[in-house]
């Protein structure tokens, strides 16, 4: 059950880092999200996927009766997701901003420092 799950996890973690070496910002920002759902399918698959029952202990009891599932993977992953989406959502803002102030969103086509036809950068100190 695991071993699928984890190539998985490779799959989106090399589908991401193809799309964060991308010179668009829509193309860098999809790569963000995939990479956090990678990171988010990579925690959740560390803490063991089991078909136990929930951590619930009885009344009067110390311990559960029975085996059960790990309830700290689960709880990271939803603290990771909520990180991620507000991570994605100030992307967003900031690459619509960029594109509002510039008029493009290729990063070869962002020089704003350098202008073309200005003078150009030393190359060595």
């Amino acid at each position: 059950m695991e071993a699928p799950l984890a190539l998985l996890v490779g799959c989106f973690f090399a589908a991401s880092v193809y799309l964060l070496m991308s010179d668009s910002l829509i193309r860098i920002i999809l790569g963000v999200a995939v990479l956090s759902n990678a990171i988010n399918l990579l925690i959740f698959v560390a803490g063991r996927i089991v078909k136990e029952v929930p951590p619930i202990i009885p009344e009067g009891a110390q311990v559960p009766p029975i085996d059960t599932a790990n309830p700290l993977p689960q709880a990271l992953v939803l603290t990771a997701i909520v990180i991620s989406f507000s991570f994605f959502a100030f992307l967003l803002v900031l690459i619509f901003r960029t594109y509002q102030a510039l008029g493009t969103d290729r990063t070869d086509e962002m020089h704003v420092a350098e202008p073309k036809g200005g003078p150009v950068p030393p190359r060595g100190y």
